[in-house]
């Protein structure tokens, strides 16, 4: 990967004068590089990652997975392409293995989520089946831990 777009992915809050400083190029030249990204749809957003718990959010996440039959001529893309267009799902991957589809869905409660399962994912046609997963807590999000914690952690001592 081009070392630009694997600094803005570890850290998009990189100003340009702090990249070109990293990369020994001229802040112009960073500048340019992102704005072609961009219009290039190589970059497609940037995103903060938040301690919800921190916050006091009470957001419910749930990790469904979908089989359904592919479209002739279409094939699975069609049928992710409309599910992915729900403001509801979060994200929506094409998968291997027992079922197709595993799509994140975000809402502001347990019967939001089981709403949206039920009467608009569920009942699409070509869904043959779901099975939705809560998310209760999390541990690590994009690679960043959830909690900080100061290591004190003393050193053994050896007689």
């Amino acid at each position: 990967m081009e070392p630009l777009l694997k600094l803005l992915r570890e850290n998009a809050a990189l100003k340009p004068h702090q990249l070109a400083a990293m990369l020994n190029q001229s802040e112009s030249e960073v500048v340019a590089k992102i704005k072609s990204y961009e219009q290039d749809h190589v970059i497609l957003g940037y995103r903060t990652i938040l301690n919800e718990e921190k916050l006091g959010l009470e957001s419910v996440r749930a990790v469904i997975e979908v089989k359904i039959t592919p479209e002739r001529g279409g094939g699975f893309d069609r049928l992710a392409e409309r599910i992915a267009k729900y403001p509801e799902v979060e994200s929506c991957y094409l998968m291997s293995g027992g079922y197709d589809l595993l799509v994140i869905v975000e809402g502001n409660s347990l019967r939001e989520v089981a709403t949206f399962v039920s009467e608009k994912l569920a009942t699409i046609q070509g869904v043959i089946s779901t099975a939705t997963h809560f998310l209760l807590k999390p541990y690590k999000e994009h690679g960043v831990l959830m909690k900080h914690e100061v290591n004190e952690e003393r050193l053994a001592v050896s007689p």
